[in-house]
């Protein structure tokens, strides 16, 4: 299937998902989120793909935000369902049973910020530059910034982000806890190839469940997210991957996985 405002490859086992209008820095408008969310039921059907990666075409920009040019023309409603439709896409990338890299290769702003937390960790360039501007335009956050930030940084950063509207460096964002690593621009789809390498050569229901766990526990009690947890770690060690790679510890060799999510 073709794409207007998006490129989908697969490199062996890796989904990748291009964010393509270099020209507009990647900004995103309703038919790049319909695409996305196309693009995304794809991939959850292809049991080929252990890992996906989410980044932007050419060198400056992941993704800067939404295209004001359409947003401008959109009355309430609109707006409401465009963010709307965004919160949606966002749920289903965090629902995808694969770990999910967000590869950001230069501006994240305002959507795009809000698109890579939706990933499951972000890799940075150096070049990178995070940040919820929205405040400058007399607006508020539309894609999670107000939700999603807090719980990554913290109550009072992320009000002093979407307040303030300050754009930051990528080495600022791993130092909040926004960005797990932060690589020079050259090197940074090498290193984030080679995590997804890593992560395709883990256990497919391990990894699921590492990731439902974290996501669910952080909406529940202590207490409820540990039994969950429990009840995980039984459904693993009773799979496929899970005696394999027992067996394989006993036997002193590398675990071959081969379970799969159905």
């Amino acid at each position: 299937m073709s794409y207007e405002n998006i490129i989908v490859e697969v490199e062996g086992n890796v989904g990748i998902i291009r964010f393509n209008r270099p020209k507009a820095l990647n900004a995103i408008n309703t038919d790049m989120v319909k695409e996305i969310d196309e693009a995304l039921i794809r991939v959850e059907g292809d049991s080929n793909i252990k890992v996906l990666i989410l980044t932007g075409e050419g060198d400056k920009a992941f993704m800067a935000g939404a295209d004001i040019s359409q947003i401008v023309k959109m009355d309430p409603l609109q707006l409401r369902r465009f963010s709307r439709d965004l919160h949606n896409v966002e749920f289903r990338l965090e629902g995808l049973p694969i770990p999910v890299i967000a590869c950001v290769n230069g501006f994240a702003l305002g959507g795009g910020t809000e698109m890579a937390m939706a990933c499951d960790f972000i890799y940075a360039s150096e070049n990178a530059k995070f940040g919820q501007p929205e405040i400058n335009l007399g607006l508020i956050p539309g894609a999670g910034g107000t939700q999603r930030l807090p719980r990554v940084v913290g109550k009072g950063m992320a009000k002093e982000l979407c307040m303030t509207g300050a754009i930051i460096s990528a080495q600022e964002a791993k130092e909040i806890g926004l960005v797990n690593k932060v690589f020079p621009h050259e090197q940074l789809w090498e290193e984030t190839m080679k995590t997804a390498g890593a992560l395709i050569s883990k256990g497919r229901v391990s990894l699921m469940f590492v990731k439902r766990c974290i996501n669910r526990g952080l909406d529940v009690d202590l207490r409820d997210g540990c039994y969950m947890e429990s009840d995980a770690f039984g459904l693993c060690a009773a799979s496929p991957d899970g005696k394999e790679g027992l067996t394989a510890f006993l036997e002193k060799r590398k675990p071959n996985f081969k379970g799969a999510l159905d």
